[in-house]
């Protein structure tokens, strides 16, 4: 492998207050004058966006249940075999913050603005993502998907990393960054990629969240140590790190193989299709063309808009492990030849913007 092959993904662009948060109204049309989007009726289209707390509640209220319940049976069958599957099933509901937080960042499922910031915040420390950082983070992300040099959220750089998907099933490549960025933000110095995209008038909430996180944490360690017991740490902290294999199964199909600096998110992103469990546990997000696209679409009404657009988008993947039988092999495809990509098929006929310049191709 030449020197050439190689890219260099450090982010380029030192404009912070370019960025735009997600949760203002004009961020969709903001991507919709740089990315290609599926047409759709705008009546129609303009119901989808409504935002509602009834059907945030009943999602994220049975989440809530779920792992209080969980939590609950965990704590009385401790000391017992049956503590196994309490805390298995914790665990898993427990990581299945990341994607709440994902979706809370975009601040669309409710209506009230303080209790998605409420949800949002507590999520965020749940999957160990300081939220500050991150929703500038994601906005980028947003904005420059998969373009290299502007997108600091690209999981799967070339030639990929392909131990790393796997150490974190137990969230341990992830879990390791996301420690050493707290305690480099908690000192006042937010890491280099932050500095692309944080804005100044930002930073300082940055700082205060990563030292109240860390606080927090040793807070925990602190209550172990004192009671000679691991079990705080099995409820708050840890979760993220036993229970992480299936968010990582979920996160990696997002855009892990597919083609990079391209405008177009049906060519550098993937829907899959998945059982109502597993939709439940990503809340949506395997629609994940469809989010890009149109980010202002809050998560339960995903499906409806799959509906509207499939018929301009490349057929989605029959589920999860169908993903991840493309994705293994072409990490280790581009392993050796850095440059090859998934390449998806679009219907016959339907336009696409496959570069970074705009141009349209048939």
């Amino acid at each position: 492998m030449t020197a050439a092959t190689w890219k260099d993904y450090a982010l380029r662009d030192d404009d912070p207050n370019a960025a735009t948060a997600l949760n203002r109204d004009d961020f969709e049309e903001k991507v919709e004058q740089a990315w290609y989007s599926c047409p759709v009726d705008r009546k129609r289209f303009r119901e989808l966006i409504k935002r509602s707390d009834a059907p945030a509640l009943r999602v994220l209220g049975l989440w809530l249940a779920l792992l209080v319940a969980s939590g609950v049976i965990a704590y009385f069958a401790w000391g017992t075999w049956w503590a196994v599957p309490a805390f298995a099933v914790y665990g898993v509901l427990y990581s299945a913050a990341d994607h709440r937080h994902h979706e809370l960042s975009h601040g669309t499922p409710f209506r009230t603005r303080w209790l998605n910031e409420l949800l949002f915040h507590l999520c965020a420390f749940m999957t160990l993502r300081e939220g500050y950082y991150y929703r500038w983070s994601h906005t980028r992300h947003h904005t420059h998907t998969i373009i290299v040099g502007k997108d600091p959220e690209i999981a799967a750089p070339r030639p990929p990393d392909v131990i790393g998907p796997f150490l974190d099933f137990l969230f341990l490549k992830d879990g390791f960054n996301q420690f050493r960025r707290l305690m480099r933000n908690a000192t006042g110095d937010l890491t280099e990629a932050g500095k692309h995209f944080v804005p100044e008038s930002e930073r300082g909430k940055v700082v205060w969240a990563s030292r109240v996180y860390l606080a927090i944490i040793a807070g925990v360690i602190v209550w172990c140590v004192a009671i000679g017991s691991i079990l705080p740490a099995m409820f708050i902290v840890l979760p993220r790190f036993y229970g992480g294999a299936l968010s990582q199964l979920f996160n990696f199909t997002q855009h892990a193989g597919l083609s990079e600096d391209v405008h177009d998110h049906r060519l550098n992103t993937r829907t899959v299709i998945m059982n109502p469990v597993f939709s439940f546990l990503y809340a949506n997000m395997n629609y994940h063309i469809e989010h890009h696209m149109f980010p202002l679409v809050p998560f339960y009404r995903l499906p409806e808009l799959h509906e509207m657009i499939k018929a301009d988008c490349p057929p989605p993947y029959p589920g999860a492990f169908a993903a991840w039988g493309e994705i293994i092999p072409a990490l280790l495809r581009q392993r050796r030849d850095p440059a090859w990509c998934v390449t998806r098929e679009l219907p016959r006929g339907v336009r696409s913007t496959n570069a970074v310049t705009g141009a349209a191709a048939g």
